[in-house]
């Protein structure tokens, strides 16, 4: 007022904001000013490990890092899985004697192994082979009550042949060669199939003569068909009745034989495995010219 004196008496001597600068702690010390930093500390046992929360770039560098590891994991997983299936594939040819219970000579496990929808055609066809073994082991027995009834060794010895080639032979010419073609639904070995069973077994071509077992190429009395049936009526009818059987039992084995070609063939044509076995077939042959 009285001198004019306008100074401000709680002016210090200069512009100072009291909020910037310098922080004064508890000793007078000034420290200069730094940005609040985001720290977690996890204490475990008597280790104290400090880790910092707004570090982005090592949490970015840390996600590529996982998803780097996830994809080597799901191709790890991937080969895994291939090599098992390939092994898998692999084992098909070691198979496991199972079958008959008592002696096991083969491997058949048709309820794990055949998918459902051909399981019913792949049991009859079990039971057409299983009927083979049984006209052969009849007409041994008899072909063996005529030897016995003095008919000559021949005969005989042409029914221990039939018996003895025709098991194993059905089996391995048709019967097997079904069986896998079936498991692996397999175009390729359908197409082998038809040809073991149509040109080296004739399966049907030979239940269909031996149930007639007319004298000509062969003994015709060394198989039981209704031929060497009429030529034992008068002679001897007990032989006869025997020789009758056997007609019955070949002509049976030859219709069921004949229903099994025909289903097989049914499914072969109508599930496009025609198509796919020449596709395949063109397929290896393009390669192997390449």
């Amino acid at each position: 007022m009285g001198g004019g004196n306008d100074s401000n008496p709680f002016d210090e001597g200069g512009d100072v904001n009291p909020f910037a600068g310098n922080h004064q702690n508890p000793n007078g010390n000034s420290k200069p000013s730094q940005p609040p930093e985001e720290r977690v500390h996890i204490e475990r046992g008597t280790t104290t490990v400090e880790i910092t929360l707004d570090n982005t770039n090592d949490l970015k560098a840390k996600e590529k890092e996982l998803q780097a590891k996830e994809a080597d994991l799901k191709r790890r997983e991937e080969e895994l899985k291939r090599r098992e299936d390939a092994i898998a594939q692999a084992k098909i040819g070691i198979e496991e004697k199972n079958w008959p219970p008592f002696y096991p000579v083969i491997h058949h496990d048709i309820a794990n192994e055949i998918p459902i929808h051909l399981q019913k055609i792949q049991y009859v066809a079990f039971g057409s082979w299983l009927g083979l073994m049984i006209c052969l082991a009849w007409n041994f027995v008899a072909v063996t009550c005529a030897w016995f009834q003095g008919q000559g060794t021949s005969i005989w010895l042409l029914a221990v042949i039939y018996i003895i080639t025709g098991v194993p032979g059905s089996y391995f010419l048709w019967y097997r060669p079904l069986y896998r073609a079936m498991r692996t639904d397999s175009a390729l070995k359908f197409g082998f199939f038809f040809i073991t069973y149509i040109v080296n077994s004739c399966h049907i071509t030979f239940c269909a003569f031996a149930s007639l077992a007319p004298p000509f190429f062969i003994e015709g009395k060394s198989l039981a068909g209704i031929m060497p049936a009429f030529d034992y009526l008068t002679w001897n009818a007990s032989l006869s009745g025997i020789y009758f059987v056997g007609f019955g039992l070949f002509a049976l084995e030859t219709t069921i034989s004949v229903w099994v070609i025909q289903q097989v063939y049914l499914y072969f044509r109508g599930s496009g495995k025609a198509t796919q076995m020449k596709n395949e077939a063109t397929k290896k042959s393009m390669l192997a010219a390449l």
